[in-house]
């Protein structure tokens, strides 16, 4: 048989659940400082801006102190969403830093040193952003190195305001590190092109205002670029779903349905895989610098959150296997930091060999994932949490593997 409560258990159980006080979560379970307030950099043990020229010095504290802003406070927001930061774009146009080393038609002309700066400090603070960065800073090199003057005026100075959007694409569903295998097709008619063919993994590719397509020519065997717009008629971009690397970063598919390009929209200087390695090989550089910016961070919440979480009575930096961790964290990122510099040098001296530069990027990127995996114990449960960074920062490390 039913129990039925009594008005007075009614009246209780209505004043404990409806009128209690709120329970203020940060009070009753004290962690540390999450990254929304992003810590300051103590990752710079060996004084690495002492190898920066005064420009560059001043660049990278700008970066720093426009994402650590405007970025950090709502990463995480965005991150579990697996949406992007449209609101961050017109910050970063700001900077003026998407242009890179491109020099004119409102680029600013940036040192090799300088862009891999740009991409570190991104980096530091959330790798989704700086991939963004990344791969429309490319599109507009690709478009700089091979396009027509005339392709040049019209286009590149809207993008390096970020007030247009590029995606780069390359990669397809078959062929990664075998681009030169690509089996998208281009056929000409009068009048310009027909692309067909699919493209995978291209970052900014559902928002972006301006793709660079890589096909292959049916009539030579040669591989071309093509400029196609937004919305262009066959074009679908879809965004690839469940992605637990770079959330926030909105890779997607491509598929090309005998899309219409303009003669006036190929890029005369491609005309091999060749042509745009070189596009590539300053790519390596900077997506080696990411992992060199994300250990930063992950250094600098570290050092942060050690020193006030405590447990048995003192902050967990006291503990001398914490410490161990912390100073192999800290060595790998010197280490890194040095690489990277080197392999800007010998890019700016025209020196840098592609052996060079992969060497280094494999390399650094073992070493980044060493370190974010230390202090992924080094937070113990905390580490898994996003508003902690860690947790977000190894999944991104995933990419550069």
């Amino acid at each position: 048989m039913a129990q039925t409560r009594s008005d007075d258990e009614n009246k209780y159980s209505k004043s404990l659940y409806f009128n209690y006080p709120a329970l203020d979560v940060s009070l009753a379970f004290p962690q540390a400082t999450p990254a929304s307030i992003f810590p300051p950099c103590t990752s710079d043990y060996y004084q690495f801006a002492n190898l920066l020229t005064p420009e560059e010095q001043a660049l990278r504290l700008k970066v720093r102190e426009c994402v650590e802003r405007d970025v950090a406070p709502i990463m995480t927001k965005y991150w579990e969403k697996a949406e992007f930061p449209f609101p961050v774009v017109p910050k970063l146009g700001a900077l003026n830093i998407a242009g890179g080393t491109i020099k004119g038609y409102g680029c600013p002309g940036l040192s090799i040193t300088a862009n891999a700066i740009v991409t570190a400090e991104l980096a530091r603070v959330d790798a989704s952003c700086s991939s963004f960065i990344l791969f429309h800073r490319s599109t507009m090199l690709t478009i700089s190195l091979y396009g027509s003057e005339v392709q040049k005026q019209k286009y590149l100075s809207s993008l390096a305001k970020l007030d247009t959007i590029a995606c780069m694409g390359i990669t397809e569903p078959g062929y990664g590190s075998d681009a030169n295998g690509l089996r998208t097709t281009a056929t000409k008619v009068e009048g310009g092109w027909v692309l067909e063919g699919q493209k995978r993994w291209l970052g900014n590719s559902t928002f972006a205002d301006v793709l660079i397509i890589t096909a292959k020519n049916k009539n030579t065997s040669q591989i071309n670029c093509f400029i196609i717009k937004k919305n262009a008629p066959g074009l679908q971009a879809t965004k690839i779903e469940n992605n637990i690397g770079l959330r926030m970063m909105q890779n997607g598919d491509v598929l090309l349905q005998k899309v219409f390009v303009p003669d006036e929209d190929r890029l005369p200087g491609v005309n091999s895989f060749q042509d745009i390695s070189k596009v590539l090989g300053l790519s390596r550089v900077m997506a080696a610098w990411q992992p060199i910016g994300i250990t930063m961070g992950v250094y600098d919440m570290c050092h942060r959150y050690l020193k006030e979480r405590k447990q048995f009575g003192a902050p967990l930096a006291a503990f001398q296997i914490n410490q161990q961790k912390l100073v192999q964290m800290l060595a790998n990122v010197q280490a890194m930091f040095l690489m990277g510099w080197r392999l800007c040098k010998l890019c700016e001296s025209g020196k840098m060999t592609p052996g060079q530069a992969s060497l280094g990027k494999s390399w650094i990127t073992l070493r980044g994932r060493e370190t974010v995996a230390l202090g992924r114990e080094l937070l113990g449960g905390n580490g898994i949490l996003s508003d902690f960074l860690v947790a977000k920062a190894g999944l991104h490390e995933l990419v550069y593997l």
